[in-house]
């Protein structure tokens, strides 16, 4: 039986923002694809580099399991390393060096690999997954483990043939999900997952997948691995999960990390009528649009599902910014999704994207206020982040030369030419986090205000953060005044 070590390349220490948050997931994609591996005979095992502190801490294992195969595998369900940080390539390419020189197979697959197949051919992979790489693994895997270096009849693969990388056809994607097995949690240290979260936040969140794609075409929006497809798991096949997860590590919440979840019509309706039927009890974040989330009957399935927060690519508060990103989608319909998420008891959070180009100071203003009018329950702001594939990307790619990447995913770094200069538009995010701070904390404390009048400390820490925000907020913006003058 061939041995199989699994990897990933997200290290949460390389990434201080993400590990001061203390929110870390296992990484899906990579034990979905272990699972597939050991359904057809293959024994395999993690390297799981969420907590470690160098790839270095690779060099034991290798010693000690000597696979034949060592899989780099990204969580492509993660949008952490959809973003292609610095940090995890460098990272990535020490583990592919160790193995290497371990004497195993080396095989990648990520959203980093399958646009720069090249590069890691040249660190000493031997062989890239372009794409959805489930099967892929498999005829691959399958072929070398029976002597066959007939490569070319395997689709969505990369190599080296007489020293020249050379790619095959394109691999379609999977239609029926219901066939993968579930994932391989047990590979899981799920304890060490379990601990973080306690400490800083009180409760176990875990992730799953119920879909593969998206359909729209906003033209920022990087696909390398499922493309514009949307193929989703049947519910049963999604609840089993849930119950087994719920058994076996009594989780508290779960974040459904699919680009959108439950677009199909019916299936969010399905899915509640089974959580009810099993009697699971458990809370969840998910994904969505605005456009599908005026619809009723979808958002009250949710919330019978038990959905409590809904994060919204609201992306901008300027009409024009939304048609220039092909986004699909109006301002009109941020504002009505937001108040009946509210009315069903679902917490709305935005995505927020600043420096697109095209973008003007009238535009961040219209978006700054239509944050501080709807007030989300969590609002997430980064700036413009061009990627290879999309329509965006090809726009500014020229501009690109010295920086293509970010290091972690608090650079913000804006790498191209804009209305402001880079630096302004990491001032702008600090100065938005501010402003919202401030005025909703002046909500929640009016909010209280109107019931029995009782001095509480709740009302004492409301009072506190806007004393705090308002000044904060004052400075911030006049930073951000001298930044927009070119201060």
């Amino acid at each position: 039986m061939n041995k199989v070590l699994f990897s990933h390349s997200y290290f949460m220490r390389f990434d201080p923002k993400q590990w001061a948050t203390g929110q870390p997931y296992p990484p899906l994609a990579t034990i979905g694809a272990a699972a597939h591996l050991r359904e057809n005979g293959f024994k395999v095992g993690l390297f799981d580099t969420m907590f470690e502190t160098t790839p270095e801490t690779l060099i034991p294992l290798l010693q000690s399991q000597r696979p034949d195969f060592f899989v780099v595998y990204d969580d492509g369900f993660n949008y952490l390393t959809k973003m292609c940080l610095t940090n995890m390539r460098d990272a990535a390419f020490r583990m592919i060096q160790l193995a290497h020189q371990s004497g195993a197979v080396v095989i990648v697959s990520s959203s980093d690999s399958t646009d720069h197949y090249r590069s890691y051919l040249e660190k000493g992979a031997d062989f890239v997954l372009l794409g959805e790489g489930e099967e892929t693994l498999l005829e691959l895997v399958t072929a070398i483990r029976r002597g066959n270096d007939n490569f070319e009849a395997i689709n969505g693969l990369a190599w080296k043939r007489q020293g020249l990388p050379v790619q095959t056809a394109a691999r379609k994607v999977m239609r029926d999900l219901d066939r993968l097995p579930i994932p391989a949690w047990d590979l899981v240290d799920m304890e060490s997952y379990r601990k973080v979260w306690m400490e800083h936040h009180g409760y176990f969140s875990l992730n799953i997948s119920t879909t593969r794609g998206c359909p729209f075409k906003c033209n920022w929006c990087a696909k390398p691995i499922y493309g514009n497809r949307y193929n989703a798991r049947s519910p049963q096949h999604v609840v089993r999960e849930l119950k087994m997860l719920k058994e076996r590590y009594r989780f508290d919440h779960i974040w459904m990390c699919d680009d959108i979840f439950g677009l199909r019509p019916g299936w969010v309706d399905e899915f509640a009528d089974l959580v009810g039927k099993e009697n699971l009890h458990f809370k969840f974040k998910i994904q969505s649009r605005a456009d599908l989330l005026l619809q009723e009957n979808y958002v009250k399935a949710l919330a019978r599902a038990g959905c409590e927060n809904c994060w919204m690519g609201a992306e901008s508060g300027s009409q024009k910014i939304l048609d220039a990103m092909d986004k699909g989608t109006t301002v009109g319909q941020i504002a009505s999704a937001t108040r009946l998420l509210r009315q069903h008891g679902i917490r709305p959070s935005f995505f927020i994207q600043f420096g697109y180009p095209g973008e003007t100071k009238e535009d961040i203003e219209m978006t700054i206020k239509m944050i501080n009018h709807l007030l989300p329950d969590s609002l997430g702001i980064s700036v413009s982040y061009p990627l290879p594939g999309t329509v965006f990307y090809d726009r500014v790619k020229a501009q690109l030369k010295e920086k293509a990447n970010w290091t972690d995913s608090d650079e913000l770094k804006l790498m191209f030419r804009n209305t402001y200069p880079p630096a302004f538009y990491k001032q702008l995010h600090r100065y938005v986090h501010r402003s919202y701070g401030w005025h909703l904390a002046l909500r929640q404390l009016g909010q209280l205000i109107v019931r029995p009048a009782r001095v509480t400390n709740r009302k004492l820490r409301l009072a506190a953060s806007i004393l705090y925000q308002f000044p904060a907020a004052m400075v911030a913006r006049l930073k951000l005044k001298r930044l927009e003058h070119g201060n």
